[in-house]
């Protein structure tokens, strides 16, 4: 039988009125905003009506680290909800919201696959509702306003040298990584060095994530620190005045979006920070309110567990007084031949010795995941070309490091391709055996949590930072941020900081090439390697391929 293209299931989705998926957990119609007849938004404040009630089960899916081969940790998010409702459970979904950048780069569609995606896929890897231009408009409104305070006379003394306030765009675009703006005269202000990051990396966005209500909303962005004085005393935003406008732009980007998978499950997608560069988790608002109208709750966090899994745990969990009750880890056959040495051309060739290399990535994800005192289950997402015996191996390998492997068929077979997990997860989310704990508490100094990261969850042997950046760290423990959280930005291909250094090296080196305080987020970012804030495109983008065909329908986008 022929495998159908992700595309031509995503066109022939049997989808419902939004109100009618609003009804399943309980919305209101007239606290649904539609964005057409598949989409909506809840309001406030329906999420604050329901505030009271019991939470349900806090599911996270996570992954051993990607690989250009994919592993399909969307598509398994998508399925495990669907394969939850499929048992008989009331659950909900709970993603990010994808970018443009990698829409129109190297990764292309960002809605799961198969028969395992949330619907309607082009709305939702294009404009979707607006919430990242939102960002990105509230973000830039901010640079604007620095620049207009300096231009008419900076009466709160920034020093120009010292603004670290950079512009967003939600676009790959190596060309704005380090610019020089106000050039041209008197007229355009006083030049200076700046530069672009991507949206997902904004500082905004992760406010946006991580906040409670548009109250938290509005402190956090004026919390943020946009420059400094000559004497190093920071400026922040609500210096400047602009938190009360910032806020109003984002006002509705704080509300959560509605939308279905193929089968109709409830899917909440919201926010959408990079793990490799940022927090990587959905919104906490959305999270939240999922954990109210849903017996379970499946959410993910953005690639490999060394990342999005660690932050997810160390910073939105921490924050926003969260409980996770289990973990999945997705893995691939191909993905662990890779991690053990087959280049992509010859995955579909049997290898089982290659297999057993690559198992070492998995088992190092399953230990970490496990430190958390969380219970984890892993995935395996089946391709057509896997074999018994490749199968075999991981399910003997997970069983003798004490935990589970199901094999699953999500994409191909839908909910029914997963219900054996789905029945099996819900089981050790209702036994309660969840300890879930940080792995480094908040009083630590912010070097030494830099450290702990990058040795029990990386296995480095060392962080390599100069002096600069240890007294910089030093300096916002003495200004009051030494309680906060960090964030690693590094490489997602990779345990280190070298993307071509598969399988589980230890013993390493972390470098540590840069640090930024996001006061209004909550967390210290620690940039380590080459990894870049704002991404450049492949030699081929994903853009050369994104048209309408002759039906008027979008080609490319998976």
């Amino acid at each position: 039988m022929a495998v159908r293209a992700e595309i031509e299931i995503a066109r022939d989705a049997k989808k419902k009125p939004i109100q009618e998926i609003g009804a399943k957990l309980g919305i209101p119609n007239e606290h649904l905003l539609p964005f057409g007849h598949d989409k909506a938004k809840i309001s406030a404040e329906f999420i604050k009506s329901v505030e009271g009630r019991k939470d349900g089960k806090l599911i996270l899916v996570t992954a051993i680290n990607p690989t250009p081969a994919g592993e399909g940790k969307t598509t398994t998010t998508v399925g495990l909800g669907d394969g939850l409702n499929f048992i008989g459970k009331k659950a909900a979904i709970c993603l990010r919201e994808p970018s443009l950048g990698p829409c129109f780069g190297v990764k292309g569609g960002a809605a799961g696959g198969g028969y395992s995606q949330v619907v309607p896929m082009e709305d939702i890897n294009l404009h979707f509702t607006g919430d990242f231009h939102a960002i990105t408009s509230a973000h830039n409104l901010l640079a604007a306003m620095i620049d207009n305070h300096i231009y008419w006379g900076n009466s709160l003394g920034i020093d120009t040298r010292r603004v670290v306030w950079r512009r967003v765009m939600d676009m790959n675009d190596r060309a704005l990584r380090e610019n020089v703006i106000s050039l041209g005269g008197v007229a355009n202000g006083f030049p200076r060095e700046s530069g672009f990051d991507i949206t997902v990396a904004s500082e905004v966005m992760a406010i946006l994530c991580l906040a409670n209500d548009i109250k938290d909303l509005e402190k956090r962005l004026g919390d943020i620190i946009i420059a400094y004085r000559r004497d190093r005393t920071p400026v922040y935003a609500r210096d400047i005045k602009a938190d009360g406008a910032m806020t109003v732009l984002l006002a509705q980007a704080m509300q959560p979006n509605l939308v279905q998978t193929l089968e109709n499950s409830p899917a909440l997608i919201h926010g959408g920070p990079f793990a490799n560069i940022a927090h990587g988790c959905n919104s906490v608002v959305a999270t939240k309110t999922a954990l109210k109208l849903a017996d379970y709750v499946v959410t993910e966090a953005g690639f490999g567990a060394d990342l999005g899994a660690e932050k997810f745990f160390d910073i939105k969990c921490r924050k926003a007084g969260l409980k996770p009750a289990v973990a999945v880890i997705v893995a691939t056959i191909r993905a662990l031949k890779m991690n053990g040495g087959v280049k992509k051309e010859d995955l579909a060739k049997e290898n089982v010795e290659a297999v057993k290399k690559g198992l070492a990535n998995l088992g190092r994800h399953i230990e970490n995941v496990k430190s958390f005192g969380v219970p984890a289950v892993v995935g395996l997402n089946h391709f057509i070309t896997d074999t018994d015996a490749e199968a075999a191996v991981v399910m003997d390998y997970v069983k003798s490091l004490g935990s589970e492997c199901f094999l699953n068929k999500h994409w191909g077979e839908g909910s029914k391709g997963i219900a054996a997990m789905a029945k099996r997860v819900a089981e050790l989310a209702d036994g309660g055996t969840a300890n879930y704990a940080p792995i480094y508490p908040d009083d630590m100094p912010l070097f030494q949590k830099i450290e702990t990261i990058a040795k029990k969850i990386y296995r480095a042997g060392d962080v390599a930072a100069d002096k600069s950046i240890r007294d910089q760290l030093k300096t916002w423990e003495e200004m009051g941020y030494g309680k906060l959280p960090i964030c690693i930005a590094k490489t997602q291909y990779s345990f280190t900081t070298d993307p071509n250094a598969r399988g589980a090296p230890s013993g390493h080196t972390i470098p540590v090439r840069e640090v930024r305080l996001a006061a209004g987020a909550g967390f210290i970012v620690a940039i380590c390697g080459e990894i870049m804030t704002m991404p450049g495109l492949p030699k081929a983008p994903s853009a050369e391929f994104i048209r309408f065909n002759e039906k008027g329908q979008i080609d490319g986008l998976f």
